[in-house]
């Protein structure tokens, strides 16, 4: 496996030279097993340095999950007057997949995802991430006009399909965008879903 650093391509500064040296040392040695020390040294940096950036090892996992809740929320805001609650969760992710995953984050988020399913309380914390998500979208999409009921399973709708596109994004020898593959995971759920099929995009 070749490391993350010439994987993708970002030109790091310091927080995103402890985010690489981290979860290439979650991968290669295992969470549990990876210091905070590990982590600064394999970055050429200190550890004091880590801490003004990270509260602890897991924040390297979940920094930016505001940022990640408001990428999609601003989707909402973006989305046509009179949009109905599908359009809304249409927008959403749409809005996420094109400013929050470019397709260089693909391998960081193939690595991430290793070190989450290979860590109970890890996964336990990307469904909480997941679950304030849904409830930021409902708030979105309650503030559009959508009555509770509505607003609530249009989030849940939308954050379902976000999560079945992300995973076949980061499959190994996955290529599309995944723009493109939520277009197509919203086409097949727009299908069971009546007078839906309008909104999915073509």
């Amino acid at each position: 496996m070749g490391s993350l650093c010439s994987m993708v391509r970002w030109e790091p500064g310091a927080k995103e030279r402890l985010q690489l040296a981290a979860i290439t040392l979650f991968v290669e040695r295992g969470y549990e097993q990876t210091t905070v020390q590990d982590i600064a040294a394999a970055a050429g940096l200190t550890e004091r340095t880590f801490f003004r950036h990270f509260a602890d090892k897991r924040e390297v996992l979940f920094v930016g999950s505001d940022v990640y809740a408001a990428t999609f929320v601003q989707g909402v805001a973006e989305a046509p007057e009179g949009a109905a609650p599908f359009e809304l969760a249409t927008a959403a992710i749409t809005a996420a997949a094109r400013d929050f995953f470019p397709i260089e984050r693909r391998a960081w988020s193939r690595q991430r995802q290793a070190v989450l399913d290979a860590n109970t309380p890890l996964q336990e914390r990307e469904l909480l991430k997941r679950a304030a998500l849904s409830d930021a979208l409902t708030a979105a999409f309650r503030e559009r006009g959508a009555t509770e009921a509505d607003a609530r399973v249009a989030a849940e709708t939308g954050v379902t399909a976000f999560h079945l596109a992300f995973r076949q994004w980061i499959a190994e020898g996955e290529e599309r965008p995944l723009l493109e593959i939520e277009q197509d995971v919203l086409a097949r759920m727009a299908a069971f879903m009546p007078g839906a099929a309008s909104v999915a995009p073509d």
